[in-house]
């Protein structure tokens, strides 16, 4: 079940907020996530009310800073690359709007993992 979701983690940006996004750099080791689209139907085709639909806590990376500093100064590099499709924590980053579209901004070391394609 793993792998068809992961095949859904396609970001839905608009062209608008594809400029944008191209635009916007994250500073430090910050990243920019758009979590997944929520499914609104079942596998049987059954439309589930919005009381019923789960936030997923998976989404694509859209952009990624330069990465950190360690206290002697040297660049830490970022694990994370555009396009990676991550799990994410239930609850934090700092909720970004560019253009129509939604996206969250977390530091590197909260996001819990990388799902493989």
């Amino acid at each position: 079940e793993t792998s068809a979701r992961v095949a859904h983690c396609v970001p839905r940006t608009s062209t608008m907020a594809k400029n944008l996004v191209s635009k916007f750099m994250p500073l430090f080791n910050r990243v920019l996530i758009q979590r997944v689209a929520v499914e609104t139907k079942t596998a049987s085709g059954i439309l589930l009310p919005e009381s019923a639909q789960k936030a997923l806590n998976e989404g694509t990376v859209v952009a990624v800073g330069p990465g950190g500093r360690a206290p002697d100064g040297s660049k830490i590099p970022m694990e994370l690359k555009v396009g990676d499709n991550v799990l994410l924590p239930e609850y934090g980053g700092q909720k970004v709007k560019l253009g129509d579209d939604d996206f969250v901004l977390y530091q590197d070391n909260d996001i819990l993992g990388v799902m493989s394609k």
